[in-house]
């Protein structure tokens, strides 16, 4: 069996009366492409900043095994540098080099870009700006929250193809999303609805287990269960 990369036990976080996470666990195998699929406030995002340290669990433990690289729902960037500004900064926090830089902006299709002042980038340029910050250090363990919002179809092709190449290369990749076609890309499905993780498999797993054809169904099925 691979070693846990991910793993998260019980954990329990509220915002005042909303419950964002209700007793949570799951386990993520080192080099698993693994989907966290809920709508918006079901947890998934909280999950994965519990996973960071930046958000406190109110009970439970989480832990992370190995170098970290985080990719925000909103791209976390400085509006005043270009491109290559804001990917180099992020390689000097990190200790990552030159060659990494250029290679991060590359694989994002972002180095023709590279001189480009960030404010002026259209709404997916930015997202790719900020996964190649993410990527720029070569993480082992590789957070990331809605990616692929406002990147054309061809290009989200190209992150899903980079991505299977770094899970192939040993590295975990977290991927949240709401959208049946993203979940349909990874190598396992944790189904997250109020909190809960509600049912974890495979998309044909999770299909076979509800009985239903789809994966939209399937989730709209398990959600019925009990909480």
């Amino acid at each position: 069996m691979s070693a846990l990369a991910v793993r998260a036990e019980g954990v329990s976080k509220a915002f005042g009366s909303v419950r964002a996470l209700d007793g949570l666990s799951l386990e993520i195998p080192a080099g698993q492409i693994y989907g966290l699929l809920g709508p918006n406030g079901s947890g998934k995002t909280t999950l994965i900043r519990s996973l960071l340290g930046l958000v406190e669990p109110d009970s439970g433990t989480v832990s992370i095994h190995g170098r970290t690289g985080y990719m925000t729902q909103q791209a976390a960037l400085y509006d005043d540098l270009s491109v290559e500004e804001n990917v180099r900064f992020f390689a000097e926090v990190y200790g990552a080099s030159g060659a990494d830089v250029d290679e991060a902006m590359s694989v994002v299709e972002l180095f023709d870009r590279r001189r480009s002042v960030v404010r002026e980038l259209s709404g997916g340029m930015r997202q790719r700006c900020s996964l190649a910050c993410a990527l720029v250090h070569h993480p082992e363990v590789l957070l990331l929250d809605e990616p692929t919002v406002g990147v054309d179809p061809q290009l989200r092709v190209q992150f899903w193809e980079h991505f299977r190449r770094l899970a192939a290369s040993g590295t975990t990749i977290v991927v949240s999303s709401h959208v049946m076609d993203e979940a349909e890309r990874t190598e396992r499905l944790g189904l997250i609805r109020l909190g809960k993780l509600i049912a974890e498999g495979t998309a044909d797993e999770l299909r076979r287990q509800a009985g239903t054809e789809r994966l939209e169904d399937a989730f709209l099925k398990l959600s019925e269960a009990p909480a």
